[in-house]
């Protein structure tokens, strides 16, 4: 679009809104000095106009750089689970780069809160235009969305929600009914009676909401549906493969388990398990599209693996922050994504 035309769209939007040119360029710059009233009227012609400023001009001519900080675990020799959201956040980083955007990355260790702090403290003393958050430490997501809010920081959570924060908007699965999905698949591979396990491998697991709200929604499904099937939970909080055999051990000895649900994607921990002791009775559900864990499920001790579009959470954080940035775009609070569910027969036909 050429400035002239841009201009004349301008003077259009400022007649029909009875305002000056220069009102309806605070507006499109998001500046102050506008009555509510004004702006959604203005925004409502704009809105009828289909009126497309040329964004990338005003972005270069502007030289003011928006920058948007990344706060996820990084990948690791436990899950690479978080590779995905990654290179969602990357592939929208390219996108918006043109326009004037800087995507700084953030990452910390899931098993040490501590890190989450001191990266959350680098972002706040950087000053940043807008933050993707995966809030993995609650009362530390907690504390750095207060932050966030009191700095008037836009920002944007992941894979997880806060329940009494809701920032810009929530980009991720359900929770509960994520939960009350891998119930609804368990309920047919067990009879009326049989006792269920639920697994919780994470060294955090007390401050990891999202894996206790999918406990509470597969519990919930359970109860709602008068199922009579005894569940019992084990909580393994050292994660590496020799403490999880142990756990599963002793449980296994003492509970006459037929089937195991694992509330996150460390599922190819119990699947290894369960291989070596050679249970083939027990039928194992679990989550996230990863390489270990279609491993197991190529071969039949991993039944089902649930999977939440990770790469599509990062990208749409990126560009829903973009969106509300530069082109004041309006946001829904919560994105869900969906809950696909994986099996061999369909696996090598799904992305991420």
């Amino acid at each position: 679009m050429s400035d002239k035309k841009e201009l004349v769209g301008v003077k259009e939007i400022a007649r029909r809104a009875g305002v000056s040119i220069g009102t309806v360029d605070r507006v499109l710059h998001n500046r102050a000095g506008v009555s509510k009233k004004t702006q959604a009227k203005i925004l409502e012609i704009i809105k009828e106009l289909d009126y497309q400023p040329n964004i990338l001009a005003r972005r270069l001519a502007s030289k003011k750089v928006l920058t948007i900080a990344v706060l996820i675990p990084s990948a690791s020799a436990e899950t690479n689970y978080w590779q995905a959201p990654l290179d969602g956040v990357i592939d929208a980083e390219a996108e918006v780069k043109p326009y004037g955007i800087v995507v700084e990355k953030y990452l910390f260790d899931q098993n040490d809160k501590s890190s989450f702090v001191k990266q959350y403290k680098a972002i706040l003393n950087k000053g940043v235009d807008g933050v993707v958050l995966a809030p993995m430490f609650m009362q530390e997501a907690r504390e750095f969305a207060a932050e966030c809010d009191e700095r008037q920081m836009p920002y944007v959570f992941i894979n997880s929600d806060v329940p009494d924060k809701c920032g810009l908007c929530y980009i991720g699965p359900d929770l509960y009914h994520s939960g009350a999905t891998a119930a609804h698949l368990i309920k047919y591979l067990v009879q009326p009676g049989d006792e269920v396990l639920v697994v919780n491998i994470s060294k955090e697991i007390d401050n990891l909401h999202h894996l206790l709200r999918k406990e509470e929604g597969f519990r919930g499904y359970f109860k709602i549906n008068d199922l009579n099937n005894k569940i019992t939970k084990v909580d393994i909080r050292d994660t590496d493969h020799l403490s999880v055999k142990r756990e599963l051990t002793v449980m296994l000895k003492d509970h006459d388990v037929k089937a195991v649900f694992v509330t996150n994607s460390r599922v190819s921990y119990v699947a290894e398990f369960l291989a070596e002791a050679k249970r083939t009775d027990i039928k194992l559900i679990g989550y996230d599209f990863l390489e270990q864990n279609i491993s197991y499920l190529k071969d039949g001790v991993i039944e089902f693996l649930i999977s939440q579009k990770p790469k599509e959470q990062g990208y749409r954080g990126i560009i829903t922050l973009y969106n509300h940035l530069v082109h004041r775009a309006g946001v829904d609070k919560h994105y869900y994504m969906p809950i696909d569910i994986i099996t061999k027969e369909n696996y090598l036909f799904y992305k991420n």
